[in-house]
């Protein structure tokens, strides 16, 4: 039997109902096969980082699984999918967006999956949610995640009720 490993998905929306969205998506990762939520942060709010439109919706998940990585961002594209998430352009606006932030303690770089995710420590909205599941977290390749705060410092960023 194959041993689980600890990823964490970030998720994302900012279209149609995104406090819902990602609520949803939540729980879609639940449903996963082989692979089970284990914490996940608040819900915050965030403006749009170069691009338009209006805040996101944040959050992030950790799970334990088994699916290889690959599966994992499949499996993440399918539930994107699922949700409506259309890629007319680079950075659009989107009814659901999930990045594998972490993979274990893995690097992983392929033609479809950079992990660490490449803009994971530069975007409050992933690295204060990772954060609040994890104070002591390291990146793989990096150092302790809490190190890289003072650089998204100037990022707004407000946990959502």
């Amino acid at each position: 039997m194959t041993a689980s490993v600890i990823a964490y998905v970030g998720l994302g929306a900012n279209l149609a109902a995104p406090r819902q969205s990602v609520i949803d998506a939540i729980h879609a990762l639940d449903k996963l096969p082989d692979t089970r939520v284990t914490a996940q942060s608040s819900l915050f709010r965030t403006a749009p980082i170069d691009a338009s439109g209006d805040d996101y919706i944040n959050a992030v998940a950790q799970i334990a699984t088994t699916l290889a990585p690959e599966d994992l961002l499949v499996a993440l594209q399918e539930l994107e999918r699922a949700a409506g998430r259309e890629r007319p352009y680079a950075n659009a606006p989107r009814v659901l967006d999930l990045d594998l932030l972490l993979y274990g303690a893995q690097i992983i770089q392929s033609a479809t999956l950079t992990v660490p995710h490449p803009r994971l420590t530069e975007r409050a909205f992933t690295l204060i949610p990772l954060l609040q599941i994890d104070a002591l977290i390291r990146i793989p390749g990096g150092a302790a995640a809490h190190t890289y705060v003072a650089a998204v410092a100037g990022q707004s960023i407000r946990k959502v009720d």
